[in-house]
């Protein structure tokens, strides 16, 4: 499992080493996070997969194995508690928007999600927690 997180994080460039632009809220990047994180929350798997791009859906392969790495490599995505979008930036052909995650046991999580358009449509490419923020219980 480990190696599949490595695989995860590696499909992105260190996303703090390209030059960034803020960019206004964008509803409809926000829309695809919390629709992904409340398909999780409820265990349905397949529809969280839709919001995945397609190289992520091509490197897990299914919607299970997706569901498992998520599951076992980002619990406070598989389980979400309170969400707050934070700030979105531009970031090379990524736009990155940081979400603060409630986990369960009321652990602060900040996570940035790269976000890349399909067809005229936001898919989720990687999601990266960031540490040392400064965040928890």
């Amino acid at each position: 499992m480990r190696k599949f997180l490595l695989i995860f994080t590696l499909l992105v460039m260190p996303l703090g080493a390209m030059a960034q632009e803020r960019l206004p809220a964008n509803p409809d990047i926000e829309g695809v996070i919390q629709s992904q994180l409340d398909a999780f929350s409820t265990n349905s798997v397949y529809a969280a997969w839709r919001y995945a791009s397609p190289r992520i859906q091509e490197l897990f392969g299914s919607a299970e194995a997706f569901g498992v790495m998520v599951e076992r490599g980002y619990p406070m995505v598989w389980r979400p508690g309170e969400t707050t979008f934070l700030g979105l930036r531009q970031e090379g052909e990524l736009q990155v928007q940081q979400v603060q995650i409630v986990d369960p046991t009321g652990r602060l999580h900040l996570l940035d999600y790269a976000m890349t358009e399909v067809d005229g449509d936001w898919r989720i490419a990687a999601v990266t927690v960031l540490r040392g923020q400064g965040v928890g219980a």
